[in-house]
């Protein structure tokens, strides 16, 4: 008995111990999160730099990605809660104030107050601009999310530094949003009737409830067809996801309206999303590709080294979306429609912006 309580005794104070240096390491390691930025009225030097490699990176890969987007001029809006910076604008605009001092590029920059911060194309003057927060602003709303529901005791010690992600994401996210202004440019008709059909998400999510087991049956066959090892092997599977959306579909009793709704959505923030991974795994795969010189600065920055990790938690997540209320599920399964596109249909996108054609009928068309 004193031989098993000394073990149990050793258990207990390794554990205290392990249990300490956790939170010690957790509470370190909070320490070394990124510092906000001051107000002063210009561009950070880190955001400038991830804003000029995002632009480096449409401009060396972009055409590969998606023809024509690589070579389109887009402006950028980038915002914190100081203040919004337009950059790579043709001229000021009413209501910006010229940045003194200060150039993004060789060029002169805009600045503005923080009104109505959002992620998306935007209208700026007679432009439409690619708009998207910095990484500071991104990493702080993660981390005051979790701070929000956890416990007080937890909330002290919690490794918010977990949270914080890699800079690709933040230089990605903006070519996302510079997509959407090249949809608005090429297609703009078939954006705004995308964006017309966000009314009908209260309707949709009604009747949602009664179809989560058949969309998580959905969503395996997509990632399953992402991962499989042939092509034959990627385009059944393809078809299993097509035929079952369509039970579903039927045996719901689906209206017309809320179909279309479904397929917008995968048309307008699915292509989107594809663009974001896509142009990610394509300087991951390219040798020749090199990250800008200032790039080097940024210590969140991996050199796109970590597209394996971030593509099977992406797949993770479309998983997990098929159960949760929210049109970010459309992201996931548009932009899973499109990779496998890419596979199994070469030159979809010559017909990805032609009325009436959805990501589901190019993938229909890959499967016959």
């Amino acid at each position: 008995m004193k031989r098993l309580r000394r073990i149990l005794l050793a258990v207990t104070v390794g554990m205290l111990v392990l249990c300490l240096a956790a939170i010690a390491v957790s509470v370190l390691g909070n320490r070394g999160l990124p510092i906000e930025p001051q107000a002063s009225g210009r561009l950070d030097p880190l955001d400038k730099a991830r804003l000029e490699e995002s632009l480096h990176l449409k401009q060396q890969l972009g055409e590969d990605v998606w023809p024509g987007w690589g070579v389109t001029k887009v402006p950028i809006l980038l915002w914190n809660r100081h203040g919004s910076f337009l950059v790579a604008y043709p001229s000021l605009p009413m209501g910006w104030t010229l940045v003194s001092g200060d150039a993004f590029q060789d060029r002169p920059y805009y600045r503005q107050p923080t009104a109505n911060p959002q992620n998306f194309g935007l209208q700026v003057g007679d432009h439409l601009v690619a708009s998207m927060a910095t990484k500071w602003e991104t990493d702080a709303f993660m981390i005051q999310v979790f701070r929000g529901v956890l416990p007080p005791g937890i909330k002290a010690v919690f490794p918010y530094w977990l949270l914080i992600l890699p800079s690709e994401v933040q230089i990605t996210g903006v070519l996302h949003e510079s997509f959407h202004v090249y949809q608005a440019e090429v297609s703009g008709p078939r954006l705004q009737e995308a964006e017309s059909s966000h009314r009908l998400g209260a309707a949709y999510w009604q009747v949602d409830g009664a179809m989560r087991a058949d969309w998580k049956q959905e969503t395996s066959l997509l990632a399953r067809a992402l991962a499989a090892s042939s092509d034959s092997e990627a385009r059944q599977l393809a078809r299993q996801f097509l035929e079952r959306r369509a039970q579903r579909r039927q045996a719901s009793g689906l209206a017309q309206d809320l179909i279309d709704y479904e397929r917008q959505l995968e048309w307008e923030e699915g292509l989107a999303k594809y663009v974001e991974l896509a142009i990610w795994r394509q300087a991951s795969a390219a040798q020749e590709y090199r990250p800008i010189a200032a790039m080097s600065a940024d210590r969140q920055f991996k050199r796109y080294a970590t597209f394996r990790q971030r593509w099977q938690q992406e797949v993770g997540q479309m998983r997990t979306q098929a159960s949760r209320e929210g049109e970010t599920r459309f992201y996931y399964t548009g932009m899973a429609q499109a990779m496998l596109l890419d596979r199994l249909l070469p030159g979809w996108k010559d017909d990805a912006f032609e009325p009436g054609t959805w990501l589901e009928t190019l993938l229909a068309e890959a499967t016959r």
